[in-house]
């Protein structure tokens, strides 16, 4: 587990900055600032993928799903997973994990009174001993369909890790479960990509930027649903993408 380190810039904090938030350090900011001047549409970017998450949870809802874990969850924000599952299904149970320890502790407060609901500090690295906590059990059912979110995560593992992490949860995860994945991209902006990724560089874990054909072999083994693979604002639209980003992919998949 990894400590608070207020003075080095952390993926968390440096995306609830873009999403507007507050619980972010001098650093964090820097970092995000830096992204921003090589391109001002990489907070957009953020909102999007938070969009996409919104719109493959509650599908996931909509065909049953009523567990859901996001790992690499980041600091809650409006339209997290369990407001966007519970509109759809109120019985929704999520469980919240991330590598940052303010994630913990704000996520608590704000989740005191939800029962249905809980936050946890983990390692998406770590995932057979994550899985096998007794505070995820208590609300997560393993032998049942779950949906686990691996949403703009990966990218800050290696290859190996990222791959070992998707093998792992298709191991673990019930038939009917489903995979919710995106991952940062060079091909959509070619030009701006290296400099964009040195936003990354005083961070743990810096940040791997993936061709749309990589990220497509996280979900072998998955039944890719349509659209496949494609960039964040495209996946199942419910409103016009002409002005959209083009930064990140993402997919879902079902274990059949």
């Amino acid at each position: 587990m990894t400590g608070l380190q207020a003075d080095r810039p952390h993926p968390a904090r440096i995306y609830d900055y873009w999403l507007g938030g507050k619980d972010n350090f001098p650093p964090d900011r820097v970092a995000a600032e830096h992204a921003i001047s090589v391109s001002a549409d990489i907070p957009a970017a953020a909102r999007e993928n938070r969009a996409f998450l919104q719109r493959a949870v509650r599908m996931c809802a909509q065909q049953g799903i009523r567990q859901f874990i996001d790992i690499g969850a980041g600091l809650p924000s409006p339209g997290n997973v369990h407001e966007a599952a519970q509109s759809v299904a109120p019985d929704s149970r999520v469980v919240y994990v991330d590598n940052d320890p303010i994630v913990l502790t704000h996520g608590r407060a704000l989740l005191a009174d939800n029962r249905s609901t809980t936050v946890l500090t983990g390692d998406v690295r770590e995932l057979d001993e994550l899985l096998d906590r007794p505070e995820l059990r208590a609300l997560v059912d393993l032998s049942q369909p779950v949906a686990v979110l691996l949403v703009a995560v990966l990218h800050f593992v290696t290859d190996d890790e990222a791959r070992e992490a998707v093998e792992k949860v298709r191991s673990r995860v019930a038939p009917g479960s489903y995979l919710l994945l995106s991952n940062s991209t060079h091909e959509g902006n070619p030009e701006r990509a290296a400099a964009a990724a040195k936003t990354w560089d005083k961070t743990a874990s810096g940040i791997r930027l993936r061709d749309r054909a990589h990220v497509e072999t996280f979900f072998e083994g998955w039944e890719l649903l349509e659209p496949g693979v494609t960039f964040v604002p495209l996946w199942r639209p419910e409103g016009p993408t002409d002005q959209s980003t083009r930064w990140m992919y993402a997919g879902v998949g079902r274990k059949a």
